[in-house]
């Protein structure tokens, strides 16, 4: 690509790596192509929450992907500790209290709840072999409805339902769908994917797009390319 894309705020790049170190070098790496990162489980299990105020410090976006699930009390007190990191995005399991709970704990901090509705790597089999009873789509439709009930800012969707949420939530539901896949990227484990230029055309607010970056020879390169698809969406 010829002339050098801005980052672009929408473009979430997942800081899937086993220690902190390798996830700042992979920042330093990409540098001022990506301003928005997620921090998820694995990094959580380490030093996740120091990485994250780093990021802050520089200047980034960070989403922590961190699907809190527990009695609402707990949940609750949880999101109120993170509610003075700085940090932009936080998920939690789309369980009505769940989601109400932490609504409550992050208060007017700025720090907003997404509802995680259905996994991206489930399909419609696994969930009947988990116990529910009905769809993908209509388990999504019906947790939209209950995180906004329940005071959510969004929802994270597959870019399947991205078109549904947006229907339902309107124009300033955030709308974050992992599962983006270029199509010159491999799918790996997501079932319910899509590129970047159709998730955003769907309604997706923010798209997170994680081993066709990360784990390309080129990383920035990847990421321009990704810009590139998004641009005019």
């Amino acid at each position: 690509m010829s002339q050098t894309l801005a980052a672009d705020p929408r473009l979430i790049v997942p800081l899937d790596v086993p220690t902190v170190d390798e996830a700042r070098a992979l920042v330093a790496t990409l540098g001022d192509a990506v301003s928005f990162y997620k921090v998820g489980l694995e990094l959580f299990a380490t030093d996740g929450m120091a990485l994250a105020k780093s990021l802050k410090a520089q200047g980034k976006q960070v989403f922590l992907d961190w699907k809190l699930h527990d009695i609402g009390a707990t949940v609750e007190k949880a999101a109120r500790a993170l509610a003075g990191s700085g940090c932009d995005l936080l998920t939690v399991h789309g369980e009505p209290q769940v989601m109400a709970a932490a609504v409550r704990g992050v208060g007017q901090s700025g720090l907003k709840i997404l509802a995680v509705t259905v996994l991206t790597s489930l399909s419609d089999a696994d969930l009947v072999e988990v116990g529910y009873h009905e769809t993908a789509r209509a388990l999504v439709e019906r947790r939209i409805h209950q995180a906004l009930a329940a005071g959510c800012a969004g929802v994270v969707a597959s870019p399947h339902e991205a078109e549904l949420a947006r229907k339902i939530g309107g124009k300033d539901f955030l709308v974050v769908t992992p599962g983006v896949r270029p199509d010159w990227a491999a799918k790996n484990d997501q079932v319910r994917a899509a590129s970047p230029g159709e998730a955003l055309a769907a309604g997706a607010s923010h798209i997170v797009c994680g081993r066709p970056i990360t784990a390309a020879n080129d990383p920035v390169a990847a990421a321009q390319r990704v810009i590139g698809e998004m641009a005019g969406r």
